[in-house]
């Protein structure tokens, strides 16, 4: 792995965020100098690890998507079809919900701090595509090893 995990594990889910400090090049031509990618799982990876559903949240979104939201105890989003013996069976799948690059809920976004400055970017953040979106995504299921996706789905 080349990023670092940090886990504020919270049984039965894990609160999870991945900081990857290599330059991360945009679309717009802009560089950001690392990422954060906050996430969230649900189930466990199989031996194989061929049962991971990647699911994904719609633009105003978070990865929260099968319980409450810690701040907003705002309800999982997706909490019927996601969790035991729903459709998405986290009993039977490894489940990952990545917060898109650019939000407010723990990925790198505007309201981070510019190196050079150390101030919020606001509206001085980098302009996303999103292919920057998917890279991100990318640039995470890379660093969790998922090489055998079984689903990938979202909600809007």
């Amino acid at each position: 792995m080349h990023g670092t995990p940090m886990d504020q594990q919270d049984a039965p889910f894990a609160h999870l965020a991945l900081t990857l400090p290599e330059p991360f090049p945009l679309d717009c031509g802009e560089v950001l100098p690392g990422i954060t990618i906050a996430y969230r799982t649900y189930g466990t990876l199989n031996a194989t690890a061929s049962n991971a559903i990647l699911v994904c949240h719609a633009l105003t979104g978070d990865q929260y998507v099968a319980e409450p939201h810690p701040l907003t105890n705002k309800p999982g989003w997706w909490g019927l079809v996601v969790g035991p013996g729903r459709p998405i069976d986290t009993g039977r799948y490894f489940v990952v919900c990545a917060n898109v690059l650019g939000s407010c809920y723990g990925s790198t976004g505007p309201l981070d701090a510019d190196p050079a400055t150390g101030q919020a970017r606001f509206q001085h953040f980098p302009l996303l595509t999103i292919r920057d979106l998917v890279a991100a995504h990318e640039a995470l299921r890379q660093e969790l090893g998922l090489t055998d996706i079984h689903t990938l789905i979202g909600g809007s």
